[in-house]
């Protein structure tokens, strides 16, 4: 099986405090699709999963241009501050063979470093790491491919 893990493009700082609603930069709108573009001929996913903040919803209207008829679920464990054990043990729930996920910062590195058994490393800004496993399970997925957008 198949699973992307994408995170959002550059965002605006929070108003407030209220860091749900931080919408894409106009940067981070570049950023978003040239990951997508990249994306386009590599994945076929069967659903994308996406956080509920703005900022992940935008990178993945980008996605959504290349894949229409791929269904969307909003994922609530995979928020910035959530647990990427419990994230794991979610996604690894769904019965899709492709999905491709889009969210934060620190959650999604710590999936990839759940998946891999390594050491946390960061993703950049709008950058997609591909994984094939034969399930989503901990020390089980082996990274394929991975793009930083230049934006």
């Amino acid at each position: 099986m198949q699973l992307t893990l994408v995170r959002h493009g550059e965002a605006a700082p929070p108003v407030n405090g209220n860091d749900t609603k931080r919408p894409l930069t106009e940067r981070g709108h570049q950023q978003a699709e040239q990951t997508a573009q990249y994306l386009k001929d590599i994945i076929k996913p069967e659903v994308f999963v996406v956080s509920p903040l703005l900022r992940a919803q935008e990178t993945l209207a980008h996605l959504q241009h290349y894949f229409k008829d791929v269904p969307v679920v909003i994922c609530n464990t995979i928020k910035p501050d959530d647990d990427a054990k419990v994230a794991v043990e979610w996604l690894s729930q769904l019965p899709y063979e492709s999905i491709a996920v889009v969210c934060h910062m620190n959650v999604v590195a710590h999936i990839a470093s759940i998946l891999l058994t390594e050491s946390f490393h960061p993703f950049h800004l709008s950058e997609a790491r591909i994984y094939d496993q034969a399930v989503i399970a901990p020390g089980l997925s082996t990274q394929v491919k991975s793009f930083i957008p230049t934006v």
